[in-house]
């Protein structure tokens, strides 16, 4: 845990658990008090604490001899689409694309799994795919000369995808790759909110457990409207930065900011 935090480590525990039952980690079960001791590296008061609080709030059910697991409350799908929906903006990839591929060539990634799996429900409702269609899963950290910089998990359609696997995926920046596999990329719709680090995050981005992190999730369009490509990425706040320059259009009575170049910078 992140002793640097003002925050009770009960409470990093709590918020960290929080997101990673949001986010659906734990349709089987919660891990037990020991495994959560060992995972974060604090005593069973500690992790009592925070599933009381989880419980308090009616996330978790404790049950005896039965375990731990989530609350699943009524519209929680309806919730997160819902909050997707309205965080999403629709950007035009004019800069962005060249921006993104830049940073691609400037930094050395390494590539953890790549494998070919049926599509998920959330990543299916993304890419527009039945459930029975098969997706490619690649996951990888890219860093900087000063250390890791970001964890990505994309989710590519097989029949775009078949033409790149682990060694392509280490080489070049994978709109690049996209392109090469003759998609042309029109536009994208991009959410930019935070998280807390959990233990493999922490582990891959070289963070402490329950730090922030600046979470982009990328949904990526061809010119004829098809979705090519779903992006989860988690960077590190101190060695990435996302800049906008706006710019105020319309009636005086009606000015509103609109974003006419994006960047995404690191360091």
């Amino acid at each position: 845990m992140d002793a640097q935090l003002p925050l009770p480590k009960y409470h990093q525990i709590y918020l960290v658990l929080r997101q990673q039952l949001r986010d659906g980690q734990f349709e089987a079960g919660l891990p037990g008090e020991l495994a959560l001791m060992e995972q974060f590296g604090v005593a069973r008061v500690t992790v009592r604490r925070a599933l009381l609080q989880l419980a308090e709030e009616g996330l978790i059910l404790r049950e005896p001899g039965r375990g731990t697991r989530p609350v699943v409350p009524h519209g929680q799908d309806a919730y997160t689409q819902a909050s997707s929906q309205s965080a999403g903006k629709q950007v035009r990839l004019t800069g962005l694309l060249e921006n993104l591929v830049a940073m691609g060539m400037r930094t050395k990634v390494k590539v953890l799994s790549v494998e070919r799996m049926r599509a998920p429900g959330d990543v299916a409702d993304a890419l527009r795919l039945q459930r029975t269609e098969w997706v490619q899963k690649a996951e990888r950290v890219r860093s900087t000369a000063d250390g890791p910089l970001s964890h990505i998990t994309t989710w590519v359609p097989d029949a775009i995808s078949s033409g790149f696997g682990k060694r392509e995926l280490a080489q070049k920046p994978i709109l690049v790759l996209l392109e090469e596999s003759g998609v042309k990329v029109g536009r994208a719709e991009q959410v930019i909110s935070a998280r807390l680090a959990d233990v493999s995050m922490a582990r891959h981005l070289d963070v402490a457990v329950g730090s922030a992190l600046l979470a982009v999730r990328r949904l990526i369009y061809d010119e004829d409207e098809r979705p090519v490509q779903w992006l989860h990425g988690l960077y590190r706040p101190d060695r990435y930065e996302y800049q906008m320059q706006l710019s105020r259009v319309g009636d005086i009575d009606a000015k509103v900011w609109v974003s006419r170049e994006l960047s995404a910078n690191f360091h």
